[in-house]
Protein backbone atom coordinates (compact mmCIF):
# COMPACT_ATOMS: atom_id res chain seq x y z
CA UNK A 1 0.00 0.00 0.00
CA UNK A 2 1.98 3.30 -1.46
CA UNK A 3 0.00 5.68 1.45
CA UNK A 4 0.71 3.50 4.26
CA UNK A 5 3.54 1.62 4.05
CA UNK A 6 3.10 -0.26 7.67
CA UNK A 7 1.33 -2.96 5.84
CA UNK A 8 4.65 -3.67 3.84
CA UNK A 9 6.29 -3.98 7.13
CA UNK A 10 7.35 -7.87 8.62
CA UNK A 11 9.59 -8.55 10.85
CA UNK A 12 10.75 -12.66 10.53
CA UNK A 13 12.18 -15.24 12.98
CA UNK A 14 12.58 -19.08 12.58
CA UNK A 15 8.98 -19.70 13.54
CA UNK A 16 6.75 -16.58 13.44
CA UNK A 17 6.12 -13.70 11.29
CA UNK A 18 4.66 -10.41 12.48
CA UNK A 19 3.18 -8.03 10.54
CA UNK A 20 0.11 -5.72 10.50
CA UNK A 21 -2.89 -6.93 10.55
CA UNK A 22 -5.28 -7.38 7.35
CA UNK A 23 -9.16 -7.63 7.65
CA UNK A 24 -8.95 -11.36 7.17
CA UNK A 25 -5.83 -11.27 10.06
CA UNK A 26 -7.87 -9.60 12.51
CA UNK A 27 -10.74 -11.96 12.00
CA UNK A 28 -8.69 -15.13 12.71
CA UNK A 29 -6.98 -13.11 15.55
CA UNK A 30 -10.72 -12.84 16.97
CA UNK A 31 -11.39 -16.52 17.03
CA UNK A 32 -8.02 -16.71 18.80
CA UNK A 33 -9.55 -14.71 21.45
CA UNK A 34 -12.39 -16.63 21.50
CA UNK A 35 -10.48 -20.17 22.08
CA UNK A 36 -9.05 -18.91 25.38
CA UNK A 37 -5.96 -16.51 26.36
CA UNK A 38 -5.83 -17.47 29.99
CA UNK A 39 -7.16 -19.27 33.03
CA UNK A 40 -10.81 -18.01 33.23
CA UNK A 41 -9.68 -18.02 37.09
CA UNK A 42 -7.01 -15.10 36.88
CA UNK A 43 -6.84 -12.34 35.03
CA UNK A 44 -3.35 -11.26 33.43
CA UNK A 45 -4.44 -7.82 31.25
CA UNK A 46 -4.71 -4.79 32.97
CA UNK A 47 -7.70 -3.80 31.03
CA UNK A 48 -9.65 -6.94 31.47
CA UNK A 49 -10.39 -7.01 28.11
CA UNK A 50 -10.91 -11.34 27.71
CA UNK A 51 -14.06 -10.74 30.83
CA UNK A 52 -16.25 -9.26 27.60
CA UNK A 53 -19.01 -11.96 26.99
CA UNK A 54 -18.47 -14.22 23.50
CA UNK A 55 -21.23 -12.91 21.83
CA UNK A 56 -19.05 -8.73 22.06
CA UNK A 57 -15.36 -10.35 22.38
CA UNK A 58 -14.86 -11.07 18.69
CA UNK A 59 -16.33 -7.80 17.48
CA UNK A 60 -14.02 -5.54 20.69
CA UNK A 61 -10.83 -7.02 19.57
CA UNK A 62 -11.07 -6.08 15.77
CA UNK A 63 -13.04 -2.56 16.87
CA UNK A 64 -9.55 -2.19 19.17
CA UNK A 65 -7.22 -2.94 16.48
CA UNK A 66 -8.91 -1.02 13.38
CA UNK A 67 -9.10 1.85 16.32
CA UNK A 68 -5.53 1.64 17.17
CA UNK A 69 -4.71 1.94 13.49
CA UNK A 70 -6.79 4.89 12.74
CA UNK A 71 -5.27 6.73 15.61
CA UNK A 72 -1.84 5.91 15.25
CA UNK A 73 0.68 9.47 14.80
CA UNK A 74 4.47 9.56 14.23
CA UNK A 75 4.47 11.25 17.89
CA UNK A 76 2.22 8.72 19.46
CA UNK A 77 2.62 5.38 17.67
CA UNK A 78 1.33 1.78 18.21
CA UNK A 79 2.24 -1.30 15.86
CA UNK A 80 -0.01 -3.59 16.67
CA UNK A 81 1.23 -6.75 15.03
CA UNK A 82 -0.50 -9.98 14.47
CA UNK A 83 1.56 -13.13 15.32
CA UNK A 84 1.52 -16.07 12.47
CA UNK A 85 3.05 -19.64 12.82
CA UNK A 86 2.95 -22.44 9.99
CA UNK A 87 0.09 -20.03 8.38
CA UNK A 88 -2.13 -19.46 11.16
CA UNK A 89 -2.52 -16.15 13.19
CA UNK A 90 -1.91 -17.04 16.79
CA UNK A 91 -1.85 -13.49 18.78
CA UNK A 92 -0.93 -10.79 19.26
CA UNK A 93 2.23 -8.39 19.79
CA UNK A 94 2.54 -4.81 20.07
CA UNK A 95 5.04 -2.60 19.85
CA UNK A 96 4.39 1.31 21.16
CA UNK A 97 6.06 4.60 21.76
CA UNK A 98 5.31 8.72 22.74
CA UNK A 99 7.17 10.94 21.28
CA UNK A 100 9.42 8.43 20.48
CA UNK A 101 12.30 10.89 18.59
CA UNK A 102 12.83 12.65 21.72
CA UNK A 103 12.53 9.84 24.45
CA UNK A 104 13.82 6.60 22.07
CA UNK A 105 11.75 4.52 24.28
CA UNK A 106 9.18 1.92 23.70
CA UNK A 107 6.59 -0.33 25.19
CA UNK A 108 5.43 -4.06 24.73
CA UNK A 109 2.70 -6.10 25.37
CA UNK A 110 1.30 -9.13 23.71
CA UNK A 111 -0.87 -12.14 23.96
CA UNK A 112 -1.23 -15.67 22.61
CA UNK A 113 -3.61 -18.19 22.31
CA UNK A 114 -3.78 -20.79 25.11
CA UNK A 115 -3.06 -23.93 22.48
CA UNK A 116 0.47 -21.87 21.33
CA UNK A 117 1.66 -21.35 25.09
CA UNK A 118 4.78 -23.13 26.30
CA UNK A 119 6.35 -23.27 23.15
CA UNK A 120 9.05 -20.76 23.65
CA UNK A 121 7.06 -18.24 20.93
CA UNK A 122 6.11 -15.59 23.43
CA UNK A 123 9.73 -14.84 24.21
CA UNK A 124 10.70 -15.18 19.97
CA UNK A 125 7.88 -13.02 19.06
CA UNK A 126 8.88 -10.42 21.88
CA UNK A 127 12.28 -10.72 20.28
CA UNK A 128 11.53 -10.02 17.08
CA UNK A 129 9.79 -6.16 18.13
CA UNK A 130 12.64 -5.60 20.48
CA UNK A 131 15.00 -6.32 17.23
CA UNK A 132 12.96 -4.21 15.41
CA UNK A 133 13.08 -1.25 18.11
CA UNK A 134 16.87 -1.09 19.15
CA UNK A 135 18.13 -2.45 15.55
CA UNK A 136 15.54 -0.68 13.05
CA UNK A 137 14.61 2.25 15.23
CA UNK A 138 17.52 3.28 17.37
CA UNK A 139 15.56 2.83 20.47
CA UNK A 140 17.51 3.17 23.59
CA UNK A 141 15.19 1.63 26.15
CA UNK A 142 12.06 -0.65 26.57
CA UNK A 143 9.83 -0.94 29.11
CA UNK A 144 6.81 -3.79 29.83
CA UNK A 145 5.07 -5.06 32.52
CA UNK A 146 3.03 -8.35 34.01
CA UNK A 147 1.03 -9.18 37.07
CA UNK A 148 3.23 -11.07 39.92
CA UNK A 149 0.83 -14.10 39.35
CA UNK A 150 2.02 -14.59 35.73
CA UNK A 151 5.00 -16.05 35.75
CA UNK A 152 5.37 -17.17 31.91
CA UNK A 153 5.44 -13.64 31.13
CA UNK A 154 8.03 -12.20 34.12
CA UNK A 155 9.90 -15.59 33.03
CA UNK A 156 10.11 -13.88 29.07
CA UNK A 157 11.18 -11.17 30.44
CA UNK A 158 13.71 -11.83 32.12
CA UNK A 159 15.28 -14.07 29.64
CA UNK A 160 15.31 -11.25 27.30
CA UNK A 161 17.15 -9.02 30.04
CA UNK A 162 15.05 -6.85 31.42
CA UNK A 163 15.35 -5.32 34.74
CA UNK A 164 13.21 -4.77 37.60
CA UNK A 165 12.10 -0.95 37.65
CA UNK A 166 9.12 -0.41 40.53
CA UNK A 167 5.42 -2.07 41.02
CA UNK A 168 2.47 -0.60 39.73
CA UNK A 169 -0.79 -1.66 42.53
CA UNK A 170 -4.30 -1.20 40.90
CA UNK A 171 -7.69 -3.27 40.85
CA UNK A 172 -8.63 -6.36 39.02
CA UNK A 173 -12.05 -7.92 39.01
CA UNK A 174 -12.16 -5.47 42.51
CA UNK A 175 -9.46 -7.03 44.08
CA UNK A 176 -5.81 -5.48 44.73
CA UNK A 177 -3.13 -6.62 41.83
CA UNK A 178 0.44 -5.79 42.00
CA UNK A 179 2.79 -5.41 38.88
CA UNK A 180 6.12 -5.85 38.10
CA UNK A 181 7.64 -2.84 36.15
CA UNK A 182 10.27 -3.83 33.79
CA UNK A 183 13.20 -2.11 31.79
CA UNK A 184 15.46 -3.07 29.53
CA UNK A 185 18.46 -1.16 28.42
CA UNK A 186 20.02 -1.41 24.63
CA UNK A 187 23.27 -2.17 24.98
CA UNK A 188 21.86 -5.67 27.35
CA UNK A 189 19.74 -6.93 24.88
CA UNK A 190 20.75 -10.05 22.84
CA UNK A 191 17.94 -11.79 20.42
CA UNK A 192 17.90 -15.17 21.21
CA UNK A 193 16.65 -15.94 17.63
CA UNK A 194 17.84 -14.38 14.57
CA UNK A 195 15.60 -11.74 13.12
CA UNK A 196 14.65 -10.36 9.86
CA UNK A 197 12.95 -7.20 9.16
CA UNK A 198 11.34 -6.30 5.79
CA UNK A 199 9.91 -2.85 4.57
CA UNK A 200 10.78 -0.43 6.91
CA UNK A 201 12.80 2.49 4.76
CA UNK A 202 9.49 3.59 3.84
CA UNK A 203 7.68 3.39 7.14
CA UNK A 204 10.40 5.43 9.03
CA UNK A 205 8.66 8.53 9.18
CA UNK A 206 5.67 7.22 10.83
CA UNK A 207 7.69 6.30 13.46
CA UNK A 208 8.58 10.22 13.72
CA UNK A 209 12.01 9.33 12.52
CA UNK A 210 14.21 10.33 9.05
CA UNK A 211 14.55 8.29 6.13
CA UNK A 212 18.13 8.94 6.47
CA UNK A 213 17.96 6.61 9.80
CA UNK A 214 20.43 3.79 9.54
CA UNK A 215 18.83 0.65 8.99
CA UNK A 216 20.11 -3.25 10.03
CA UNK A 217 21.43 -5.33 7.43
Amino acid sequence: MRHWPLFNLRLTTPHLELRIPSLDDLDELADRALEGVHDPGRMPFGAPWTDAPAAQLPGNVIRFHLGVMARCQPDNWFCNFVVVHEGRVIGAQDLAATDFSVTREVRTGSWLGRAHQGKGLGTEMRAAVLHLAFAGLGAQTAVSSAFLDNPASLAVSRKLGYQPDGMIVQQIRGQRAVQQRLRLDRDDFTSPVPVKIHGLEACLPHFGLPTTQPLPS
